[in-house]
């Protein structure tokens, strides 16, 4: 009935993906940003533990799919044979500080967006135009230098680009879920996590084996990732030299509609929650979006791209990248509040204040001036002035 060809059913399968994905995150709020936040705001560690729930099932169930498929993991992007450290780390750290300042990383920002808020849209479409800025745009020789740099480059490859060891890794993040959880029958609350960490390792099986019959398209093997995703959406959106459908396209307008259809079945988080726009936030929403953009593409990825795709091939520089992006973004959360309130209080208000005695002083001086040199008739022209013409 319906004759695809393989890339055709690739794009649909990551499509349906994605949708799952945005189901997902929209209906338990599965985020990285919000884990940090919360911990940090009312030391809660549920969101925390889903997170690291999806980084433990996604590196299993990667290495299982890439094991049995015998899928090439190392012909991913994660596995540059020029690796800039450097550029890793100051882009995680840029990303990380930057999801915190617009409240919502890029996969987060697609799904606040799908449930009605309009600020998050200001922020989708900053990380969307400096992420293609730094790929193809005003900012690219910048970025590009510095990804490209030779001395960088040298230097960080003193230590190569390995692969950790699984038990090693896997250890690790069962401790931390451990301290996450506490209790035992909490683990099973974390189905959102088990579902997104299955996801990205049936994306790998998608275009690391079903791609790889492609012959009409060359599919490159890849999981999800929002940010360079998120430029060649608005790319595909408002080129009219891009006619044609890719795999990020696919990945940002799914996750999108998977979390639309998920508000429907979703009382507490409905399509309108925070749809009411706060022009208070726009400027973090530009500053933060422009600051992911730049450092998602410096940093081969953001949190999902990383933090989940990254990581379950088990290369060291997504481990970095992903450390980055959480070290950033815990400072950045710790100290941003009390950044803004130390403007608001030290800054802002003396100006405000000085600025109004300032005004009431000149004022009532003024008053004074003109009432005593009137009555003295010392200013006659004053009398010429309609404003002080007596009646």
């Amino acid at each position: 009935m319906f004759d695809l060809e393989i890339y055709e059913i690739v794009f649909i399968a990551f499509f349906a993906i994605a949708f799952v994905f945005g189901f997902f995150a929209q209906q338990k709020q599965f985020c990285f940003s919000g884990s940090l936040k919360d911990y940090i705001q009312i030391k809660s560690t549920k969101r925390a533990a889903s997170v690291v729930m999806a980084m433990i099932v996604a590196i299993i169930s990667t290495q299982i799919f890439a094991s049995i498929f015998d899928i090439d993991l190392s012909s991913s992007s994660y596995f540059k044979s020029n690796i800039n450290y450097f550029a890793i780390i100051i882009g995680g750290a840029l990303f990380g500080a930057g999801m915190m300042i617009a409240d919502g990383c890029s996969s987060r920002s697609i799904v606040k967006f799908a449930q009605g808020d309009t600020n998050a849209l200001v922020t989708l479409l900053f990380i969307a135009i400096f992420a293609f800025a730094s790929t193809k745009g005003f900012l690219f020789v910048l970025v590009n230098g510095f990804i490209n740099n030779q001395f960088m480059i040298d230097i960080s490859s003193n230590l190569s680009n390995f692969t950790l060891n699984i038990y090693f890794v896997l250890v690790i993040l069962v401790l931390i879920l451990a301290y996450f959880v506490k209790k035992v029958k909490r683990v099973f609350s974390l189905y959102d996590g088990v579902i997104i960490g299955f996801l990205i390792g049936f994306a790998w099986f998608i275009s690391g084996y079903i791609g790889a019959e492609s012959i009409e398209k060359e599919i490159q093997v890849q999981a999800l990732s929002y940010v360079f995703p998120s430029a060649k959406t608005l790319e595909f959106f408002t080129s009219y030299e891009v006619t044609e459908l890719s795999i990020g396209v696919c990945i940002v307008l799914g996750a999108a509609f998977g979390a639309y259809f998920s508000t429907f079945f979703n009382k507490k988080y409905s399509f309108g929650c925070t749809s009411k726009m706060n022009f208070n936030k726009l400027k973090y929403n530009m500053i933060g979006g422009s600051m992911m953009g730049i450092g998602g593409i410096m940093a081969i990825g953001c949190t999902v791209g990383q933090g989940l795709s990254g990581i379950s091939t088990l290369v060291f520089s997504s481990f970095l990248a992903i450390i980055s992006i959480g070290v950033s973004g815990f400072i950045t959360g710790k100290i941003l509040p009390d950044f803004v309130a130390f403007l608001i209080k030290k800054v802002r208000i003396p100006i405000i204040k000085a600025l109004r005695l300032f005004l009431s002083h000149f004022w009532v001086t003024h008053v004074i001036i003109v009432h005593v040199c009137k009555k003295k008739n010392k200013l006659k022209w004053l009398n010429k002035c309609p404003n002080f013409r007596k009646n």
